[in-house]
């Protein structure tokens, strides 16, 4: 895993972060560039009179990079968008190792209850007696213990919770479903445990299929989890991705194709500023229209006409 790291300008450091999650990169992180030096600057304010950008004076964008993500494409991308060029002195890349930042990041995640009935409980926390168990009912508890490994997907994200909140209160009885994106699997456990009849979850990364197959072997659910290459024709009753606007838009033919006459298309990963662009570039196939909002970002559903 590496990390490209850019020199900015306090007014530029929120517009770049923007641009390189929508050019691919994983996370973004801003730190002061004059940190340990006599420059070095606070940034805080008292209550009413916070800074109105969160940026230093000199800063140092971080952007994660997945693997097979090519810096200078996000540099071009990003350069494009801001009508800007980046110089081989305003940025460079290091190596993160892999166990160092996902364990010591994921770890700082506890329980999170979303909605009225689904819970994610990290593997960490599994034991603790205070948490609420499954209740095999219709409407009972869903209980998800998930560990991350070295994929994202830990139920904290405001598009996960979206996603998850449209499963729980919209999903077909004994429907099919496709999790493309699946991250750690936490939409897939989700859709089998509320019902699905079958479930197929795909990832570009190995590591995220991996983590997706042991999350639901311990939650004690089969859901059939590959890369790409390795996923077969057919058509689901629901089709969710929670991925990124980009992504989303370039996938448009190929999701929406993968959606049954009469069945959904779920979305996220998708600001509220983006959504309608995205639901452009699906509307050969599908209407697609916000189902929810929260926090800047939506939930974008639609449903394919019955041939």
């Amino acid at each position: 895993m590496r990390e490209l790291v850019l020199k900015c300008p306090e007014a530029e450091a929120e517009r770049l972060s923007d641009e390189l999650l929508e050019a691919g990169v994983l996370a973004v992180s801003v730190e002061d560039a004059d940190s340990d030096t006599q420059d070095e600057s606070p940034l805080y304010g008292e209550p009413g009179l916070e800074p109105e950008v969160q940026a230093w004076r000199n800063n140092r964008v971080v952007a994660l990079l997945p693997d097979g993500l090519d810096p200078t494409q996000v540099l071009e991308q990003a350069a494009s968008q801001m009508g800007r060029t980046f110089d081989s002195e305003d940025w460079f890349l290091r190596d993160v190792p892999d166990e160092d930042w996902v364990r010591l990041t994921q770890s700082q995640f506890g329980p999170i209850q979303v909605g009225q009935r689904i819970w994610i409980i990290p593997s960490w926390h599994a034991s603790d007696p205070a948490l609420p168990k499954a209740e095999a009912t219709e409407s009972g508890v869903v209980r998800i213990e998930l560990d991350p490994g070295l994929a994202f997907g830990t139920g904290s994200h405001p598009t996960t919770h979206l996603c998850l909140e449209w499963l729980a209160e919209c999903l077909p009885s004994e429907a099919t479903v496709l999790d493309y994106g699946c991250g750690s699997g936490i939409l897939a456990i989700a859709a089998a445990m509320l019902g699905a009849n079958h479930v197929d979850a795909v990832d570009i990364d190995e590591q995220a299929v991996e983590a997706t197959r042991d999350n639901a072997l311990n939650n004690r659910v089969r859901i059939h989890a590959c890369l790409p290459d390795e996923f077969g024709p057919g058509r689901y009753r629901v089709v969710v991705a929670n991925i990124l606007s980009n992504p989303l838009k370039m996938l448009a033919p190929m999701l929406a194709n993968r959606v049954e006459p009469g069945g959904s298309l779920v979305l996220s990963g998708v600001l509220e500023r983006q959504a309608e662009e995205v639901a452009a570039a699906y509307k050969p196939w599908l209407k697609m229209e916000v189902w929810q909002a929260r926090d800047g970002w939506v939930c974008l559903h639609g449903q394919r006409a019955v041939d």
